[in-house]
């Protein structure tokens, strides 16, 4: 089925992929079982607004890595949408793949690392207005991320674990989910610092 013909449900996992990694994959693989997906893609970040650029390796370079680690699992897309159309922050993204791919149910998937800087953001609220979101455990940010500024900004809207009907449904976007799962050691700064 193709994306542009076919109704899917899809998790988006955004990040700079510097480089990609097994962790990259498990959390990919957990979303497909756990939430029902069809696909995921992962959205290359031609240059994350947070992150300094001084240890960023070229696009090229993350882009292919990237591919690299998703070739056994034909379900992963790797993407170079927010390069291609010149996007640098999420809520701009989704609400383009949502305007490009108006056929398709997204869901938001990131890690609690994320989740901890999620406030810092730009438009951050307006992300969870645009698709639902889920947020995979990863330690050591398990327990400060839940306590993060956004995180209880957000209490209000977070779904139990066993309500996964409802976090891919395109009628519910104010809504979050937090998902415990087997966690994965990799980073990409340890694999950097690693290569040094």
């Amino acid at each position: 089925m193709n994306a542009m013909t076919g109704k899917l449900r899809i998790g988006l996992l955004g990040g700079s992929f510097n480089p990609a990694h097994a962790g990259h994959l498990h959390i990919s693989l957990e979303a497909l079982k756990r939430l029902h997906l069809d696909q995921v893609w992962w959205l290359v970040s031609p240059q994350n607004p947070l992150k300094p650029t001084a240890d960023m390796a070229p696009y090229k370079k993350r882009f292919a890595s990237a591919k690299i680690m998703a070739s056994h699992e034909r379900r992963i897309i790797v993407s170079d949408f927010e390069q291609r159309h010149g996007l640098k922050f999420t809520y701009a993204t989704l609400n383009a793949l949502k305007k490009r791919y108006p056929q398709n149910q997204f869901v938001w998937i990131m890690g609690a690392d994320n989740l901890a800087g999620f406030h810092r953001w730009q438009r951050w609220r307006s992300i969870i207005n645009i698709m639902p979101m889920v947020v995979f455990d990863r330690a050591p940010f398990s327990h400060t991320a839940l306590r993060t500024c956004a995180a209880l900004a957000l209490k209000n809207m977070r779904l139990p674990e066993n309500d996964i009907a409802s976090i891919a449904s395109r009628t519910k976007r104010w809504v979050y989910m937090y998902l415990l799962a087997r966690r994965h050691p990799a980073s990409s700064t340890q694999i950097r610092v690693g290569k040094r």
